[in-house]
């Protein structure tokens, strides 16, 4: 496995953003799926802390090719603190303020978190 240092940073971020795709598809879906029980907001909490949890090995295994440890898991919330405060006001503007309805608001929310996550991640995995 190529060092994450000498790997090319466009390649990171290609692989990154594909990381992401998979990891919003996964959230987008138990967000639905918990939406059908739950109020929207508990229904993205839940969604945001499951998929997190995937995004950190799917980014340790194929982004930045480096092996997950217990240290690197628990200061990888911090990629994600950034994300779930911008998504989660993104979601509630959508929805209390825009008054645009609860089914999209999470993916609008979502892409004004994307560059920061990818700054703070590669931070934390280059630890």
């Amino acid at each position: 496995m190529p060092n994450v240092m000498t790997r090319p940073m466009p390649r990171q971020i290609a692989t990154f953003a594909l990381v992401g795709v998979v990891n919003t598809g996964t959230y987008y879906g138990l967000y639905l799926l918990f939406l059908m029980r739950l109020p929207y907001l508990l229904a993205h909490v839940l969604a945001f802390l499951l998929s997190m949890a995937g995004s950190f090995f799917l980014n340790a295994r194929f982004t930045y090719r480096t092996r997950p440890t217990w240290r690197k898991f628990l200061l990888f919330p911090l990629t994600n603190a950034a994300n779930f405060v911008i998504t989660t006001v993104g979601v509630y503007v959508i929805v209390d303020v825009l008054d645009a309805g609860s089914r999209f608001a999470p993916l609008l929310a979502s892409f004004a978190a994307i560059p920061v996550t990818f700054v703070v991640s590669r931070w934390i995995m280059l630890l």
